[in-house]
């Protein structure tokens, strides 16, 4: 335990945050985070000083802090080194530069150094897939593009003791990779009409606009956006207004064009919230930042402030009397599931991420119990080039179905990773081709959450009657071992699940020991077709029986690796039997052990047993 004289400031610190954020108990998590900037990690004297100032539990402080895989009840290195374990990372050999780290530094992943100096391990993604193998550093700043050089010159740091501010700054330089732009990539357009003459047309005539254009929601279920917001316009606002909340938790491994946007257009992003205000009546806006952008949170926080002068935040915005419209700027703590819009909301009232049980839905009651809107990034800014341009416009591009274009972030095995945009109805064969994807036997379309599409199939279309994706390609060539593929997605779906269902909590984890069971047994003859049949049961159970949609997507990378690349798992089932995963008498060693038996193997049957 800390001493008084060290608990001091920590405490200090937890007063800052508190004063910061109003004491208002829904902002826990930004509480939480804010001190443990300055203290490292959460002791319990803190969370109970926390617990004591917003009049909540310490047991429910304490939970809150324990789901967020960025916030630490127990102390951390003060320089916490995260490896991105992104699939495209690992194949751009990022475990064996975290196994060289951690040897020059002397310590094991997740371990902390004796003298307390930094800790290294690993975060599911960083959203910087297109320049890794990457590094996220005290939840503050990144390092892209790591090689053994990198490493080698990391470890000195380290061991010197130099601060993460004071090494190179090209190690922290993230680009946009913008391969291909159309529409939203190229800018809002030069001239009239402006944000103030928007805000001046009525809500209805808003609108009506936004249903004219087909535009549906970028996050991946595909919502239709006009319909959304007319659902929320119409729902009863007491007690209190309408809110808007752009999800901008883009934690679904391999996606990073959302970076991009917030990056190079953070002012048509912030503009389709607030026309998105008007057109409900919203007088709250909250954007929520995945905690792996870092170096975002101060570009947003200058942009915010740069409108509020300009009277584009604020009363009566744009010169519109009696339309108040601010937005505040939250900051996730590394929980994949938080990107489900109920989850999201959860987070940002101060609560553990668990999706809601619907309905009632977030159009109805949504952040502190008032009707939301919860779009997403590339949605807003689709809404301000919209706006601007007229719906029809925007339908004319893509397909009937599938209006407007899209976003892709594309990487793994191609010359060219990045972010390209192409009209909605672009067969997956173009994007491959642009990106120079010449030796590919396969594309996970949409993040492990989405499609393993095999190369026989590239000639369909990203679109939402055909491959709808969340802009998310990751590109695997024919020397990739799709089965090892699917495990490690198998694994992160299991890491990421919040708990709260059976079917997730429990199925996740027995297809993550299935498959590593039959990893282990390729070649040594354990691996059977039993071990394939209950690998699909569970994909049953789960696409059926869970509470959201993380566990209803869990198993898609299982499901279509069997089905397009069955070979690559029957390489493993060389076993005429079922061969059992569990030893038995090992299990029962300790018993014996506490008794005094010495009679291994006394279980099993013998010659005279009946």
């Amino acid at each position: 335990m800390h001493a008084s004289a060290d608990l001091a400031p920590m405490l200090a610190a937890a007063d800052a945050a508190l004063a910061c954020w109003g004491r208002a108990p829904h902002a826990l998590l930004q509480v939480l985070r804010d001190t443990q900037a300055e203290t490292g990690w959460l002791p319990p004297p803190v969370l109970a000083h926390i617990a004591r100032a917003l009049g909540r539990t310490l047991a429910d402080v304490r939970g809150v802090a324990s789901f967020y895989r960025f916030l630490h009840l127990e102390p951390v290195g003060r320089v916490r080194v995260l490896f991105s374990d992104n699939v495209t990372d690992r194949m751009a050999g990022s475990e064996a530069l975290l196994q060289r780290l951690c040897g020059l530094l002397g310590v094991a992943p997740g371990e902390v150094d004796p003298l307390g100096r930094f800790s290294v391990d690993r975060c599911s993604c960083t959203g910087l897939g297109d320049q890794g193998p990457a590094l996220l550093v005290n939840h503050r700043q990144v390092v892209t593009r790591l090689d053994a050089a990198r490493v080698e010159a990391l470890a000195q740091l380290l061991l010197a003791g130099v601060p993460p501010e004071d090494w190179p700054a090209e190690w922290a330089h993230v680009e946009d990779q913008v391969r291909r732009a159309d529409v939203l990539l190229q800018g809002l357009p030069d001239g009239p009409p402006g944000l103030p003459e928007l805000l001046a047309r009525s809500p209805q005539e808003l609108l009506r606009e936004v249903e004219r254009s087909g535009l549906r929601g970028r996050g991946g279920a595909g919502f239709p956006t006009g319909r959304k917001w007319r659902l929320c316009a119409g729902a009863p606002a007491e007690p209190g207004g309408r809110v808007v909340v752009c999800n901008a938790d883009e934690g679904e491994p391999g996606t990073f064009k959302d970076r991009v946007l917030l990056r190079a257009h953070a002012d048509a992003v912030l503009d389709g919230m607030t026309l998105a205000a008007r057109a409900i009546g919203a007088d709250t806006g909250l954007l929520y930042l995945r905690g792996e952008y870092p170096f975002l949170v101060a570009p947003l926080q200058a942009a915010l402030a740069r409108r509020r002068a300009a009277g584009l935040l604020g009363r009566d915005v744009a010169g519109v009397r009696g339309f108040h419209f601010d937005i505040t700027l939250h900051v996730g703590a590394g929980a994949y599931v938080c990107g489900e819009e109920s989850a999201l909301l959860e987070s940002l009232e101060g609560r553990r991420g668990v999706p809601r049980i619907r309905p009632p839905f977030p159009v109805e009651r949504g952040y502190l119990g008032r009707p939301t809107v919860v779009n997403n990034v590339e949605t807003f800014v689709a809404v301000a080039h919209i706006l601007r341009r007229g719906g029809a416009w925007w339908a004319t591009i893509g397909t009937p179905q599938s209006t407007g274009t899209k976003v892709h972030s594309i990487s793994g095995d191609c010359a060219r990773p990045g972010v390209y945009e192409y009209p909605l109805g672009t067969p997956l064969a173009c994007m491959l081709a642009d990106c120079g994807a010449d030796e590919a036997q396969a594309v996970q379309v949409g993040g492990p959450a989405g499609r393993c599409v095999p190369a026989s199939q590239f000639h369909r279309a990203i679109a939402f009657e055909d491959l709808p994706s969340v802009g998310a390609l990751m590109v695997f060539d024919r020397s990739r071992d799709l089965f090892e593929v699917a495990r490690h997605f198998a694994r992160f779906f299991a890491h990421e699940s919040c708990g709260l269902c059976t079917p997730c909590r429990v199925g996740t984890e027995l297809v993550v020991r299935r498959l590593d069971k039959l990893a282990q047994a390729h070649g040594a003859g354990r691996g059977s077709a039993l071990d394939l049949q209950r690998l699909r049961e569970l994909d049953a159970v789960l696409h059926g029986g869970t509470h959201c949609g993380l566990g209803m997507s869990a198993c898609n990378p299982l499901r279509d690796t069997l089905a397009y690349f069955e070979p690559t798992y029957q390489r493993r089932v060389n076993a005429a039997e079922f061969q059992p995963d569990l030893d038995l008498d090992a299990l029962l060693e300790p018993a014996r052990r506490a008794t005094g038996r010495r009679d291994p193997r006394a279980h099993l049957p013998t010659e005279f047993d009946a």
